[in-house]
């Protein structure tokens, strides 16, 4: 078990509670005897934001859960503070903590634009989709101001490039004319994450994400602007969320999504500790029933790396989970997922130039 530091109070509108240690730092802070402290160790600070500019933006996805297409992410870190989000840990390699750090030192990539233009201009560009949010989602607070996201579609526009996205915030519709634009075109795909219809289980676990109501009303808007829109019920967590997903498909039909999808809660590394504290705090009566069944789906661990198995779970529950979410699908958006991507369209800025004159 990791050390984790003690908290005089529970952070509102922060989802870790505790800052867990780095394991790639040799030295941290600890408070072995806080009643000497003339004040606490641990404060619930403002966001910061800093900022990386690095000479590459979109990275192969190697994973064989994942194949056939290629990630970017505009910013590391994410203030929505999702208590379950796998890229906690990926904060550790930038030097700080997967809790409280996460949520609230942002690192931002402000010339992503220019490194994607620079990378799709290269003569052995190979077309697939790229996918936005593979790690943190590109349309966090942050992107109102800065609108590094709404740059990056410019680009993909301009090449006439394939995407795939996916958010939890509605500052998407901000970017509607461009994801129009590309949509005629067949070349982005949308899924919007919605992990419960409940308000208030929404407010402990995702503390600074749109509500259910409004992230349907995106499903809805951006299908009707002719933008093909799914919902990602993920992750699911058995014995929390897991009995919703009838319910938070029907809704998603009901407001225009054409398909569906789902992954099973995983908390590898750091995840374990922060999600472990954050559900006894909040849930103490069903913790350990939550965090039993996370271990049945998952071998009798709270984490999983195996590939094939990690996303989905295994055992008698996880089964039960999946066909509840495939008869949904049957019952609720049959028929309806036929979107497929154009590879075909891409082409460089000079090359449409050249086409146009024909």
């Amino acid at each position: 078990m990791q050390e984790k530091e003690q908290i005089p109070s529970y952070f509102k509108g922060r989802g870790s509670q505790v800052n867990t240690k780095n394991k790639f730092l040799k030295n941290t802070y600890v408070e072995e005897h806080y009643e000497m402290l003339d004040e606490p160790l641990l404060s619930d600070e403002k966001t910061e934001i800093f900022y990386e500019h690095p000479k590459k933006i979109v990275n192969i996805i190697n994973s064989p859960d994942l194949r056939g297409m290629y990630s970017m992410n505009p910013y590391q870190g994410c203030e929505h503070g999702c208590i379950y989000c796998y890229a906690r840990n990926t904060h550790e390699y930038w030097g700080y903590s997967a809790g409280l750090d996460f949520e609230r030192k942002i690192i931002a990539k402000p010339n992503a634009a220019a490194v994607l233009e620079k990378q799709l201009m290269g003569k052995n560009w190979e077309v697939a989709p790229i996918m936005f949010s593979g790690n943190t989602d590109c349309y966090q607070p942050i992107e109102r101001k800065l609108k590094i996201t709404r740059q990056m579609l410019e680009v993909l526009l301009k090449f006439r490039h394939p995407a795939s996205m996916i958010t939890k915030n509605s500052l998407i519709l901000r970017d509607t004319d461009i994801l129009q634009e590309l949509a005629k075109l067949k070349l982005v795909h949308v899924m919007v994450s919605i992990t419960s219809l409940k308000e208030e289980l929404r407010l402990k676990m995702e503390p600074r994400t749109a509500t259910a109501k409004n992230r349907l009303k995106v499903i809805e808007q951006l299908s009707k602007a002719g933008i093909a829109t799914g919902v990602m019920t993920a992750p699911i967590i058995p014995g929390l969320n897991s009995s919703e997903i009838p319910e938070l498909i029907k809704a998603a039909a009901e407001h225009g999504a054409h398909t569906a999808g789902y992954t099973m809660v995983r908390l590898n590394g750091s995840i374990g500790v922060i999600f472990t504290d954050w559900i006894h705090k909040n849930f103490p009566d069903a913790a350990d029933k939550v965090l039993n069944h996370i271990k049945e789906v998952h071998g009798g661990q709270l984490n999983d790396s195996r590939y094939g198995k990690r996303m989905s779970g295994e055992g008698n529950m996880a089964t039960s989970i999946k066909q509840l979410f495939k008869m949904a699908v049957k019952k609720y958006l049959s028929g309806r997922d036929t979107f497929e991507f154009d590879l075909t369209a891409f082409r460089r800025p000079g090359e449409i130039q050249q086409l146009e004159l024909f």
